[in-house]
């Protein structure tokens, strides 16, 4: 465009802060080293505005050239004749921070940074980063970038392509925000290729300013995004976004991808629970409590966010499954039974209707397998007659071609049969490529997602019921336990000014009872006590544990003995365990031993809270006693926790089928797990001092649970701590 156009202003109280209309929805936008040369970045993102057909007015920017693709160009951001919603800085980052400062000093509201050599390089690039975050607040700017590839507006309201990406996605109702420029290339290829419609795209680069959350927050209010995808490397401030993305799920579906998922980087810990967490785990939890899908790769992303095309969500996981082929019946059957989605019986009503249909070889049960000689009227007559059977909420149709039979015939076949219950979802596969793009096109017109393997179609089905069933949740919050605080902290500072980091036995277990947490009856003997008297007051059988700071397994070194019956074999048994630790152990500092009554019964489980870095106190609880560490059967969770979350917790490990009793066994008592996990995760809010705590084993028994050893390690640190 060569004439400016009249520049319209944002709505009162939108112009600077926190709304991000000017990024993404902007009147005005200026190309701060828009180019002639045609294989330059400024160039091709000015060509991307005006072929893309950008509603609003462009501004090139070159002290070097009169006009670009015969649009007038001016000298500085100063010079435009017009207000400037959003000015794009493709310059150099030497000349970065001068056109950032020129562009507050003229008033421009958003920026897009382009330019890379900023934090990313480290070194000079962490100055020069700073210095223009500064340059950004100081005059109330917000910024996408450095370092970013742009941002798309697909909506032909707006139709900006202000990326320099060769090629723009078809309009629709996912929006995507990618950490990674270059990834977001193949996205967006990928985008147009598959036909997912994008409605808007943001290469959010370093993100000292605009990060995912600010995004998340304004597509939640956005009716032109229904489904938010992302790519991400870290979160800025986890707690934001669990809060925010927690809320925003219970309307709208998030899928996210996020690297780093590799155990290479876990830190060393000391206990189970510290040494279980791995960075990634944290982001899984969190990812878990608010609700959002998550993607192993960009390819399942795209997955899962064609299946949300669908024209209307499954009310179950009760699915149904027919083909052509055996083959990919069978492996369809067994992707859906591992996302946890059930092939139903089908009722005698539709075995009867469809028996007639098919010869005698065709198999009629779920998969249906309509063997090669299916027709697209076979395929029509079987889908109508699934859909109407009311043990099944969602069908997958898959069709490999055989010889003389279209696609684009079997897609009009299914798309014919939706109609006849357009409340229940379909998510065809269409297995050969000859055709396929037109079958494709049809069945997404009709809300049917099509995809190329069983795999797929299985991934994205289940993660319709999942998002289907957290909206449904009703939204809890935790519920404060009746606690003494006041205990449990004298208890922590009395360590804490000792200088001790861990917490002797005794302790722990006085902590654990001041928090409401019951533990077995416990006495502490040191050295040269009267053992036996101990003993006594308690009552026999019973357990005895090494008392030692610097011992951190006692079992590796004889350090419990149990099912005591006596004095007798309770001094026997004590003589014999220091005679091991002073073998096994030699330096090993020891201060006693610790007497518990014996508990029998019930299910052994491991719960424990530890610090993570960024996410702060997570909660586990998984199988306990001495096998956690092989099995790693355990599940975390960002503290705090309520009720529902911790029950998600407890039935979520693989075992859970041990704790519903097994083999005429009591079953464990789940409420009171759910109490004692919500009364760690209050004490874990409370007192950021915890490093790690671990209570292993738990006993989960038929009417409650009981602690029966526990180890604590507070940070002594006390910025750390906060």
């Amino acid at each position: 465009m060569t004439e400016p156009m009249p520049y319209h202003a944002s709505a009162p109280g939108r112009a600077h802060g926190a709304d991000l209309s000017p990024l993404l929805a902007p009147h005005t936008i200026a190309v701060i080293g828009a180019a002639r040369r045609e294989n330059s970045m400024g160039h091709q993102l000015l060509s991307n505005l005006i072929d893309y057909g950008f509603s609003g007015t462009v501004y090139p920017v070159n002290p070097h050239a009169p006009s670009i693709r015969s649009v007038h160009a001016y000298p500085s951001i100063g010079a435009v004749p017009a207000a400037v919603d959003l000015a794009v800085i493709v310059v150099p980052k030497e000349q970065a921070l001068e056109a950032v400062e020129a562009c507050g000093e003229a008033g421009v509201k958003g920026l897009i940074v382009i330019t890379a050599g900023f934090r990313e390089i480290g070194g000079a690039g962490v100055a020069r980063e700073a210095q223009l975050m500064d340059i950004v607040r100081r005059h109330g700017m917000r910024m996408i970038g450095p370092n970013c590839m742009g941002v798309i507006n697909a909506d032909p309201a707006v139709s900006m392509n202000a990326t320099f990406a060769p090629t723009m996605p078809p309009f629709g109702h996912a929006a995507f925000v990618s950490q990674s420029g270059a990834l977001g290339l193949s996205v967006l290829d990928y985008a147009r290729e598959y036909g997912i419609g994008i409605s808007q795209f943001v290469s959010i680069g370093n993100n000292p300013d605009v990060s995912s959350t600010d995004l998340l927050e304004r597509w939640e209010h956005d009716p032109a995004v229904q489904v938010i995808l992302m790519y991400v490397e870290n979160f800025g401030d986890p707690h934001r976004f669990l809060a925010s993305a927690a809320r925003i799920t219970k309307r709208k579906p998030i899928i996210v991808v996020k690297s780093g998922r590799s155990r290479a980087g876990a830190r060393a810990a000391s206990s189970h629970t510290g040494a279980l967490a791995a960075s990634d785990i944290a982001v899984d939890a969190m990812l878990t409590q608010a609700g959002v899908l998550r993607a192993n790769s960009v390819e399942e992303l795209f997955d899962m966010a064609m299946g949300f095309g669908v024209v209307a969500r499954p009310r179950s996981r009760r699915t149904a499954v027919l083909t052509n082929a055996g083959g990919p019946g069978i492996l369809a059957a067994d992707a859906l039974e591992a996302h946890g989605l059930e092939l139903v019986e089908l009722s005698p009503a539709t075995v009867e209707a469809l028996r007639p249909l098919f010869p005698p070889e065709a198999s009629i049960r779920n998969p249906l397998d309509m063997i090669a000689s299916a027709t697209p009227a076979g395929y029509q007559a079987a889908l109508t007659a699934f859909l109407a059977d009311p043990c099944i909420d969602a069908v997958v149709p898959i069709f490999v071609p055989p010889f003389g039979v279209k696609q684009e015939d079997v897609a009009e076949a299914i798309v014919s049969a939706a109609r006849s219950r357009p409340d229940k979802p379909m998510l065809a596969v269409l297995m050969g490529l000859e055709g396929l793009p037109q079958g494709r096109a049809e069945l997404s017109e009709a809300g049917i997602p099509a995809y190329i393997f069983p795999e797929s179609a299985a991934r994205a089905l289940s993660a319709l019921n999942r998002q289907g069933e957290w909206e449904a949740r009703v939204a809890a919050r935790a519920t404060p336990r009746d606690v003494d605080r006041a205990a449990a902290a004298s208890i922590v500072e009395a360590a804490r000014a000792a200088g001790r980091e861990q917490l002797t036995q005794e302790e722990s277990i006085a902590l654990l009872r001041a928090y409401g947490i019951p533990v077995a009856d416990v006495r502490y003997v040191a050295e040269g006590d009267d053992l036996a008297a101990a003993g006594a007051t308690i009552g026999y059988p019973l357990v005895m544990k090494l008392s030692s700071a610097d011992i951190t397994h006692k079992t590796d070194v004889g350090g419990v003995r149990v099912g005591i019956k006596d004095a007798d074999e309770l001094r026997l048994a004590h003589r014999q365990m220091m005679e091991r630790v002073r073998v096994a152990a030699p330096s090993a500092r020891t201060d006693g031993v610790v007497l518990q009554g014996m508990v029998t019964g019930g299910r052994e489980v491991i719960v424990g809270i530890t610090q993570d870095p960024r996410f702060g106190a997570l909660l586990m609880f998984g199988l306990g006693g001495v096998f956690v560490e092989v099995l790693q059967d355990v599940v975390f969770r960002v503290a705090p926790v309520d009720d529902a979350q911790a029950l998600d917790m407890v039935r979520g490990i693989r075992g859970a089928r041990v704790l519903e009793g097994v083999r005429g066994a009591a079953a464990a008592s789940e409420p009171a797990i759910v109490d004692a996990l919500c009364r760690l995760s209050q004490l874990a809010i409370d007192f950021p001092q915890i490093a790690e705590l671990d209570i292993n084993p738990l006993l989960a028994l038929a009417d409650g649970v009981v602690a029966v050893d526990a180890r604590v390690r507070i940070e002594l640190d006390a910025a750390r701590a906060r």
